[in-house]
């Protein structure tokens, strides 16, 4: 499954660099900086996998990217403490934004719940939950870092300092400090939910492989209509 999502963005990121590149009549646009990469990241009307998909690529190379020259930032930047809460908070955002990606991509394939006459399509709902368990998964991974991004946001010598040009990124870090948003709570919930479809569908095949070894006919789940 990793390895098919790994081939399916190395794809997906060859034929967005043909895209991205110039005419021979057109000036080039160098993609370099946190910021640039930040540019190319969009909410879609409709997210699916394949939009998700390409957001979780420019997210991730904003957070290894370099920061641009003050000068360039998102904010106006007038000394260092508020170059380096800014540096803070963007790293913050970006590790926010890699969580709900993964969320949205994640329930493009979620079933919230499995009935007795899904049982024809039980294969494909178990690929598609595994899908969703390791995208929500990989979450997690993403709240300890913008945790971690937020703390030092949050330090003493920020008290009263405030960026005004990015109080949502600033009401993402009170939110973070006071609880309101918990990430880890959303996925704990989700994965519960989900192992918990999973487990059933892992039994109903086993109750069916027991049935079939044995010729007992008590346990045969439905089958689709031919």
């Amino acid at each position: 499954m990793v390895k098919g999502l790994n081939r399916f963005i190395k794809l997906l990121v060859l034929f967005i660099v043909i895209s991205f590149l110039p005419s021979s009549d057109a000036e080039a646009y160098m993609v370099k900086y946190k910021e640039d990469y930040y540019k190319l990241y969009h909410i879609y009307y409709k997210q699916n996998p394949d939009a998700c998909i390409e957001n979780i690529y420019w997210l991730e190379k904003a957070v290894k990217a370099d920061f641009c020259n003050p000068l360039y930032a998102k904010a106006k930047i007038t000394n260092e403490n508020q170059y380096e809460k800014y540096r803070y908070l963007f790293m913050m955002h970006l590790n926010l934004k890699l969580i709900e990606q993964h969320i949205r991509l994640g329930r493009n394939y979620d079933k919230k719940a499995f009935y007795f006459y899904d049982c024809p399509w039980k294969d494909e709902y178990l690929s598609n939950l595994k899908k969703t368990k390791a995208a929500y998964e990989a979450g997690y991974y993403y709240w300890q870092e913008a945790c971690l991004w937020a703390e030092k946001a949050n330090i003493g010598k920020f008290k009263f300092l405030f960026i005004q040009e990015l109080q949502n990124w600033e009401d993402e870090r009170e939110r973070i400090f006071t609880g309101e948003l918990n990430y880890k709570t959303t996925l704990d919930r989700e994965l519960k939910r989900v192992n918990g479809i999973i487990a059933e569908i892992d039994e109903i095949n086993r109750r069916a492989l027991e049935s079939a070894e044995s010729g007992d006919p008590r346990f045969e789940p439905y089958v689709e209509n031919q």
